[in-house]
């Protein structure tokens, strides 16, 4: 909404500047373009023009033109209502409350959990590529981060018409996947998820660090494993038979955190369906003169043109690399589902990886190479280091949100709120979620960012339970307005009652709202979000504290000031949905 109006005084001022160009006899040599931007406070105004870039053409100081052209829009007709001050170099502009409160009115009330949504990406097909576990271990903190992303970002992309395709490629074969069935059949004893009462990704995890062990007091266990994947490559019934039981449980386990957090896959692929594609794309492009042979027989790609060295894609022996199967599954997906861009939720670790895949699919012709995008995020850390899953010291998933449900629950109790919520348990939930989201998601995802379980389950500050919190006290207040809404019915909306610069700075970052989610979908940037949501909240709350707004004998007045309340609410929800906040109506 904010951008109407920034269009709008921009075309103003620059048609008033155009028109004093030619008054002063003065040659344009294009055409006069403005920038606009926010003042650095609320004080100052809405919207900011600066002049500094004219002052020159029209021989004059930035403040003396910014005088003139004010005295000139202000004596037009047909221009804009609202306030021009100047501000030194800068044509500052306050929007009209009444104008920006219909106006925002009238879009929230029809739009409702659509408001703030766009068209920018109306007509594109993007696939998104997440999660991507090994079926060795259960999720862990660094999967979180990256589920996270890739659901906020499928939102978001989705908020802006984008029709969106979610994947997942589990990697379900190699080396590490053998070294937990080797361990299981060394120490397993039969144990299943029922007879342990162990999850059962869980379970497959504990066999993975127990193999590190053994790996350590006998270094032929290594070469064990390395025999054992020869015999799955040969179809060995036994090795197939036990690779299908333990991915079974393990996936199992990984299906019930990723209901547990809200995550969902329009399509899964599976390693061991896919490692072999790629093999016969290399070979073409070996034909065509694309890649080179070395006298080994292992094929390579010259990197030069993108000032890298060089890269194998095939082994001497034939064999594939990770490399290989990417460039085929690639290729597949866009078979499957033909995408104008796909972008990789992928941690940073592996930019060269995604740097060397996308040049060699656009050297082997793919028009839709030049669409692939690696969202290279930052690692995320304890307060005390690294997570190292072979050694057992990662933070889990499913305990962390143990965790985080449990320290909700202990609030709640202490506060004694368990009367105020429907259910506790749910609710202890649904904040570990909020609290979780929240946190990881505040960080630019580019940024490495350390993760602290306490910090982010506060219900003060910048965090996902505070902004629950606020959605819960505006609902309790609706919950007041419905019981007396009958005094209101014949009530209209007065926008011009919400004189107060508190009001009117609300007003003008709820119309700011489509822009946020518009920026942080070209930006792959969910913290665009959480940024705009805390600013909210900040504002909301030091307006709830300081004026009255059930409790006020001027009805007109309370029904419009219910009304701003009632928006915000609304935006509460739809930004809650972008990033995997579960709103609360009580907490």
């Amino acid at each position: 909404m904010i951008e109407k109006y920034k269009q709008m005084w921009r075309e103003c001022l620059e048609k008033e500047l155009t028109l004093y160009a030619s008054d002063q006899h003065i040659q344009l040599e294009k055409p006069i373009s403005l920038v606009v931007q926010k003042p650095p406070k609320a004080d100052l105004g809405d919207l900011a023009f600066p002049f500094f870039a004219f002052a020159k053409l029209f021989r004059t100081s930035p403040h003396n033109l910014v005088e003139t052209i004010i005295e000139r829009v202000e004596s037009s007709k047909g221009r804009p209502i609202g306030r021009l001050v100047a501000s030194g170099p800068y044509v500052n502009v306050f929007l009209d409350s009444k104008v920006l409160g219909d106006d925002l009115f009238k879009h929230v009330h029809e739009k409702r959990e659509k408001f703030g949504h766009t068209h920018s990406l109306q007509g594109r097909r993007v696939m998104v590529e997440f999660s991507c576990p090994n079926t060795n271990k259960p999720l862990h903190l660094g999967h979180l981060r990256n589920d996270a992303l890739g659901q906020s970002i499928s939102a978001l992309l989705k908020a802006n018409g984008a029709e969106v395709h979610k994947v997942n490629l589990i990697n379900n074969r190699g080396v590490h996947i053998c070294k937990s069935m080797l361990a299981y059949q060394k120490y397993g004893k039969g144990e299943t998820p029922e007879s342990s009462k162990i999850k059962g990704d869980h379970l497959v995890g504990d066999y993975y660090v127990k193999f590190a062990q053994w790996e350590k007091e006998d270094p032929e266990a290594t070469t064990l494993a390395q025999q054992m994947l020869k015999k799955w490559e040969q179809g060995d019934t036994e090795v197939l038979d036990l690779w299908e039981q333990m991915n079974r449980w393990t996936l199992d386990g990984i299906g019930e955190t990723y209901e547990r957090t809200g995550v969902s896959f329009d399509r899964y692929y599976y390693e061991s369906d896919t490692y072999t594609l790629g093999r016969d794309i290399v070979l073409e492009g070996l034909e065509k003169g694309i890649f080179y042979k070395e006298e080994d027989g292992s094929i390579w790609v010259d990197l030069e043109e993108i000032k890298l060295d060089k890269k194998v894609l095939l082994r001497k022996d034939g064999t594939s690399l990770y490399l290989t199967q990417d460039i085929g599954t690639a290729i597949s997906r866009h078979e499957d589902w033909p995408f104008d861009s796909l972008t990789y939720v992928v941690a940073s670790e592996q930019s060269y990886h995604f740097t060397v895949l996308f040049y060699v699919l656009k050297k082997l012709g793919y028009s839709w190479a030049q669409q692939l995008h690696h969202l290279a995020y930052g690692m995320v850390n304890l307060p005390d280091g690294k997570m190292k899953s072979r050694e057992g010291n990662v933070v889990d998933a499913d305990d962390l949100l143990d965790q985080l449900s449990e320290l909700a629950r202990s609030e709640i109790v202490a506060k004694e709120r368990e009367d105020m919520v429907d259910d506790v348990d749910k609710t202890s939930e649904a904040i570990a979620l909020g609290a979780l989201n929240y946190y990881l998601l505040q960080v630019n995802p580019l940024k490495d960012m350390v993760f602290n379980p306490a910090e982010s389950i506060s219900f003060n500050g910048n965090t996902g339970p505070y902004l629950q919190y606020m959605g819960a006290r505006i609902s309790s207040m609706v919950k007041t307005f419905n019981q007396m809404k009958e005094e209101y019915t014949d009530i209209a909306f007065d926008a011009s009652r919400l004189s107060l610069s508190e009001e009117r700075e609300l007003m003008v970052l709820l119309a700011s709202f489509s822009e946020v989610v518009d920026q942080a979908a070209k930006e792959l940037n969910p913290s665009l979000v959480t940024t705009y949501l805390y600013d909210l909240s900040r504002l909301f709350s030091r307006y709830y504290h300081e004026y009255p707004i059930l409790k006020l004998e001027d009805k007109v007045l309370v029904k419009a000031r219910f009304t701003l309340v009632s928006m915000v609410l609304q935006v509460f929800k739809n930004a809650y949905d972008l990033v995997g906040i579960p709103f609360l109506e009580s907490m």
